[in-house]
């Protein structure tokens, strides 16, 4: 069944509605400023003598400066990016700088991430979308969640972390001030010093507990930001901060949690989505080596998830708890979804496409005049394009420890929501929200499974189990890859013309897909999943060419497959469809991909400069090679590729990728590039491989032999152009995802002359 907003639903009223729907709007309320983002509810913790200064910094009396970073590190290099910002401000070396893991504070909450969610074009301008973005920000700090995603750390940090170290700097130096009777105007910090033009000068660490403790009065004119002209750290290469560790092997991930007295759990799930278990016998496993427990999970009362019904076995190893699986004799209650298929997924998707209106995100010029005038020398093209679901498929599995305890709750995760995870425990466990503890590990890949707390559940409820015990749960790849929350699949359908002169006169665009948005806010924030969902349609409604008479509609198929939050989400296939089909125009027009977007990108500088970038640097290719071409913007960065690929014997080999990214201000560029490097690999491996399918109710795919991802062999050269650039930080982690895909059917298309409309990428 379809789910969608009349057609003729304003964008205003949609907004507007939504906050609505999630409790937002209330009297008097929208009228208040934003809630301060700088000092915790709760003082931190800390030990050493250190001293906080605000809710982001402290100073111990050595000169040790301990940050507070809000986000999870999942190898996109936070721990070293957003200790930068407030180092910037501060005035201190970066080498001085500790991380501290955040305590669930609303300051911490991630502002851009929910913002983000609103459907407007990035060409857009004016006060509704500010007022809507504002609003939304707001809903965002009152609802707490400290989320990792979206490709948001730093731009959600930008302004706040950079504030407390910029306040932290001008306690200091008042403090100082002060001792010395001077002006605070003539005095500076530098290096973790506070210094005067006379020459004195005393360390941050001895000034700390004093700046602390006089009760001194920083009001807004003591305090300023610097200009990106005066940076002396931010936009200059920074070597990671977690590398030794996860060299040397001490870097401590969520399955490498070992509380006293741990036991293990391991599980099996229902194979068919959505089944139950029917019976089970569970004396031959209780009676093996080191069991412990057998415990039956019900099935999830959220929302579609990823866990579904089944048994676990609780042990003294995780192999004794992985055998015992075997001697359960489970029987499984298949239910509704026996038949379901991917074969009529995609059929459900073509009817709705034939049947529904949808949702028009985007419109503007006259379509139906421009289509319907019959000019000499105008050519049409019409196609379909299809995209699978996709696994996750992160090299650490799923896993969480958990233990419950004289009503209290404790939990070791890697999870890129530690406030959920929060909530689910207590839930689980029938505590308070404040009994609850996590400590939040590293994390062996994100890619938006773990913003998903399935697994929290699964582990509570098992420690429940465990006489006080801690358990750690930890799925097999089997498990990880049957029973994950997938990207959705997708069919879109493209009408274009051109006219004589190569321009393009019409262009619609109608695609169909479910949503992720209606199926997490429902099970993890206890919010309506209703309405459009911009995940569906982006990078197809907010794309940047120049076409005057433009239509993207989008229906929304729901279907009982779990769905979630992919690395670059919609624009990781609305990218190959989009410039998939931007191609094909250039060729009905009998022009080469290149100089056929340039010429749509006349009144965006920014976008020609990337392009211009990245096809300079690409050069030309050699003999039997190809370049392919794909441009897209995505979570506010823009992004060209050129794929350099060869084909023998219809196997596909990419041997270069040559990346230009204009991602505002470059905080280090030494991330962006690994970032680019590793979105490639990861867009690459689902362009070429990465396809999930469903039969009778299962999913095929279990485990990397039948879901491959690239392999070092394979690799392609990765080449990082960054545009320099001095607006503020956009999004690194997933924009380098979505052009990949495009730009190597691009050049298939040259070498073979096959335009493929399928992912993932096999040649007839």
């Amino acid at each position: 069944m379809s789910q969608n907003a009349p057609k003729n639903t304003s964008r205003r009223r949609f907004l507007l509605g939504g906050l609505a729907a999630g409790g937002a709007l209330v009297v008097g309320w929208g009228v208040q400023p934003p809630r301060q983002r700088l000092h915790t509810a709760q003082p931190l913790a800390l030990a050493g003598g250190a001293v906080a200064l605000n809710g982001w910094v402290a100073i111990a009396p050595d000169g040790t400066v301990s940050v507070v970073v809000p986000r999870c590190e999942m190898g996109q290099g936070v721990n070293t990016a957003l200790p930068m910002l407030l180092a910037e401000e501060l005035d201190v070396p970066l080498a001085q700088v500790r991380i501290s893991q955040a305590p669930l504070d609303k300051i911490f909450s991630n502002l851009e991430v929910l913002r983000e969610t609103l459907p407007f074009h990035p060409d857009d301008r004016g006060s509704v979308k500010e007022g809507a973005q504002w609003m939304l920000a707001k809903v965002a700090r009152e609802m707490g969640i400290m989320m990792t995603g979206g490709s948001s750390s730093v731009k959600d940090a930008w302004l706040p972390m950079r504030e407390a170290g910029a306040v932290a700097r001008a306690m200091l130096i008042a403090a100082a001030a002060k001792e010395w009777g001077v002006p605070a105007a003539q005095c500076k910090g530098t290096a973790g010093f506070v210094v005067h033009a006379s020459g004195k000068r005393a360390s941050y660490g001895s000034l700390a507990a004093r700046a602390a403790a006089a009760g001194l009065e920083i009001g807004p004119g003591d305090v300023r930001l610097k200009e990106p002209a005066e940076f002396t750290l931010i936009g200059t290469p920074q070597a990671r901060r977690d590398s030794p560790a996860k060299v040397n092997g001490s870097a401590m991930f969520g399955i490498d949690a070992r509380p006293p007295g741990m036991l293990y759990a391991a599980l099996t799930m229902s194979p068919v989505v959505g089944g139950k278990v029917a019976s089970f016998d569970a004396g031959a496993a209780k009676a093996m080596p080191g069991v412990v427990a057998v415990v039956g999970l019900a099935p999830p009362a959220s929302h579609k998830t990823g866990a579904g019904a089944g048994v676990a076995v609780i042990a003294d190893t995780y192999w004794r708890a992985r055998q015992a699986l075997g001697a359960l004799a489970v029987k499984w209650d298949e239910g509704a979804n026996a038949s379901l298929s991917s074969a009529g997924i995609f059929k459900q998707l073509a009817s709705a496409l034939d049947t529904e209106s949808g949702f028009t995100y985007y419109e503007t010029g006259d379509l139906a005049a421009a289509t319907g005038a019959a000019k000499a020398g105008v050519k049409t093209v019409s196609a379909e394009y299809r995209a699978p679901f996709l696994a996750h498929a992160t090299m650490e599995p799923v896993n969480c420890t958990a233990q419950v305890a004289l009503g209290k709750v404790r939990l070791w995760a890697s999870t890129q929501v530690p406030s959920m995870c929060v909530d689910m425990a207590a839930k689980v466990a029938g505590v308070e929200r404040a009994d609850v503890s996590v400590e939040v590990m590293l994390l062996g890949g994100g890619f938006g499974r773990r913003l998903e707390v399935d697994m929290v559940g699964q582990a509570v409820a098992l420690a429940m189990a465990a006489g006080g015990k801690p358990v750690q749960l930890v799925w097999s790849r089997e498990d990880d890859m049957t029973h994950d929350v997938y990207r959705p699949a997708a069919l879109a359908r493209f009408s274009g013309s051109v006219d004589a002169q190569g321009r393009i006169v019409a262009y619609d665009n109608k695609s169909a897909s479910g949503s992720i948005g209606h199926q997490y806010f429902p099970r993890n924030l206890g919010l309506p999943g209703v309405g459009p969902d911009k995940t569906t349609a982006e990078g197809e409604y907010d794309m940047q060419y120049e076409i005057a008479n433009q239509r993207v509609v989008h229906v929304i198929v729901d279907s009982a497959v779990p769905l979630g939050y992919w690395r670059s989400v919609g624009h990781s296939h609305n990218a190959f469809f989009k410039e998939s089909f931007i191609d094909e125009l250039a060729h009905a027009a009998g022009q080469d991909g290149a100089p056929f977007r340039r010429a749509l990108l006349a009144r965006h500088p920014r976008h020609l400069a990337v392009l211009d970038a990245a096809l300079a640097k690409a050069g030309t290719a050699p003999a039997g090679r190809a370049h392919g071409v794909a441009l897209h913007q995505s979570f506010g960065s823009i992004v060209a590729q050129v794929a350099e690929v060869s084909v023998t014997d219809k196997q596909v080999r990419v041997h270069r990728v040559v990346c230009a990214i204009d991602c505002g201000l470059a905080v280090n560029p030494n991330i962006i590039a690994q970032q680019m490097e590793s979105a490639v690999v990861f867009g690459l491996s689902a362009a070429l491989g990465g396809e999930i399918t469903l039969k009778n109710g299962r999913i095929e795919q279990g485990n990397f032999g039948d879901y491959p991802v690239l392999r070092i062999d394979s690799a392609p050269e990765v080449e990082t152009v960054i545009i320099k650039s001095a607006e503020p930080p956009e999004g690194v982690g997933e924009p380098g995802t979505p052009p990949i895909a495009p730009a190597v059917a691009n050049a298939l298309f040259k070498l073979t002359g096959q335009r493929l409309r399928s992912l993932p990428l096999r040649l007839a």
